[in-house]
């Protein structure tokens, strides 16, 4: 049984930032794999289906971003779901805008979202997957504003792609234990 947490914000104001960027790849894997989203409980959205021979739960938590250890514990602890198995897609200021990074486990960071999980979980014993929301050298806007600023037509481009790579990381990995 995996569990995938994309995170992001609740509410159409939130829609298409960067700081959604995990909404969205959750979104995607939906697609790819019928799975409908349409269970609320645990402070999230989830559903459940199969990738290959695996259980999958797909969650977006509907807790805001900085509380969403709360959904993912709740859930993992109904589920009994292993924090090994859980993984978990995040936007990244640091990482180039539209690039991605897989780890197995590690800090935080400065991801406030990824914070939460950690201190809830507490380990840091989980997948996470890294979308970069990275701002051009010359960006003045505040760091709050910037990962809530609507994401414009030709950086979504870029963004799609970068969702696309982490959808087929994810989907391999998922294959691969």
């Amino acid at each position: 049984m995996k569990l995938i947490v994309g995170l992001g914000n609740p509410g159409s104001e939130y829609a298409l930032t960067y700081h959604n960027l995990g909404f969205m790849c959750i979104d995607k894997m939906a697609l790819k794999l019928g799975i409908s989203l349409n269970k609320a409980k645990f402070n999230s959205l989830y559903g459940q289906g199969k990738c290959g021979n695996e259980i999958v739960f797909l969650m977006k938590p509907l807790t805001y971003m900085n509380l969403s250890g709360n959904a993912v514990k709740e859930f993992a602890d109904y589920y009994k779901i292993e924090s090994k198995d859980i993984v978990v897609i995040c936007d990244d200021i640091d990482l180039k805008k539209g690039t991605t990074r897989y780890r197995e486990h590690g800090s935080a960071g400065t991801h406030n979202g990824l914070k939460n999980i950690v201190f809830r979980l507490q380990t840091e014993d989980f997948k996470r997957v890294r979308i970069g929301a990275g701002r051009e050298e010359n960006e003045k806007t505040d760091l709050k504003d910037y990962v809530l600023s609507r994401i414009d037509e030709e950086n979504l481009k870029i963004i799609n792609e970068a969702i696309n790579e982490a959808t087929e990381k994810i989907l391999d990995l998922i294959n691969d234990e």
